[in-house]
């Protein structure tokens, strides 16, 4: 296992008592449409972490592999103009939360930042996300993603 999806996985027992079963692909789960192929899932049960800079700030949106993020909407959620939310700088990622672009997991981040949950996402019974690496994945229930992440549930799509 890749010494990222490893500490994730240590984070998410030590943190929150959760046993995370990682899913490794060599070919990559960059993306969405990458991730579903590799699972054999719907890409709308992808919860992707989208990191964005929100006036400085970064946020961490957990939004289904099928919908766009709208950084209008973050925007209000977090009550800043809408022109200063984009995309988070690669650097500032790893450095707040401890984890690269790509592998970005829904909780076990090294600062607490705002965390927003696809109301979508909780259609479904069971989801899949970053488990630090883009080659590795876990799932988990919606709920629990949402518990765990101490994520607020918005309307996050475009």
């Amino acid at each position: 296992m890749h010494p990222s999806a490893a500490e994730f996985r240590t984070r998410a027992a030590d943190r929150h008592g959760f046993e995370v079963d990682v899913h490794e692909f060599p070919e990559g789960t960059k993306t969405a449409a990458d991730a579903a192929a590799a699972i054999d899932c719907d890409v709308a049960q992808i919860a992707s972490g989208i990191v964005l800079s929100a006036d400085g700030d970064l946020v961490v949106v957990v939004t289904s592999g099928a919908n766009r993020v709208s950084e209008a909407k973050v925007a209000d959620l977090v009550g800043v103009d809408a022109e200063s939310v984009s995309m988070g700088d690669a650097d500032d990622i790893k450095s707040t939360l401890g984890w690269s672009i790509g592998g970005v997991p829904p909780f076990c981040h090294d600062s607490d930042v705002p965390v927003f949950m696809d109301e979508t996402l909780l259609e479904f019974e069971e989801v899949w996300a970053a488990a630090g690496t883009p080659q590795a994945v876990f799932p988990i229930d919606p709920e629990t993603l949402r518990d765990l992440a101490s994520a607020t549930v918005a309307d996050v799509a475009e």
